[in-house]
């Protein structure tokens, strides 16, 4: 599980880099912006909901108990939501086959993450399946 967590992680920071270094990561197109403003405001809110310390990159719950407050409490997965918003905003204002390769290589890193992490967090947490009913993964009431 960890080096699975580490390897995708590795590749999601070497695509953001990738855009970087191409100059696809920022735009001045008026939606990229919101949508790149609208993630980071996403990503924060759902790493402050975290208690101090509780925080991983990779499904570790250890002692602490599920988290269901902040963006979590609409969705279960608020910092992969973010990270796709984040790079689909960078594709669609520098939209080009190379970028469009990278966006599904990395939304299919976060699925397979997404599944792994879920199966673990079922086993661990015993409300998750109720959770889990109540809440989508990505996007709130939709998916």
């Amino acid at each position: 599980m960890k080096m699975i967590s580490k390897s995708a992680l590795l590749i999601l920071v070497i695509a953001i880099l990738y855009f970087l270094i191409s100059e696809n990561l920022l735009s001045n197109n008026p939606m990229v912006i919101v949508g790149q403003v609208f993630s980071i405001a996403l990503s924060i809110w759902a790493r402050r909901s975290f208690i101090g310390g509780q925080f991983s990159i990779h499904a570790q719950p250890g002692e602490q108990q599920l988290l269901l407050t902040g963006p979590y409490k609409f969705i279960r997965h608020p910092m992969y939501a973010a990270a796709l918003l984040f790079i689909w905003s960078s594709i669609l204002g520098h939209i080009s086959i190379i970028t469009v390769i990278i966006g599904l290589i990395c939304t299919g890193i976060i699925v397979i993450r997404i599944v792994i992490e879920e199966q673990f967090l079922h086993e661990y947490y015993s409300g998750y399946t109720d959770y889990s009913a109540k809440t989508k993964r990505i996007i709130p009431f939709i998916i």
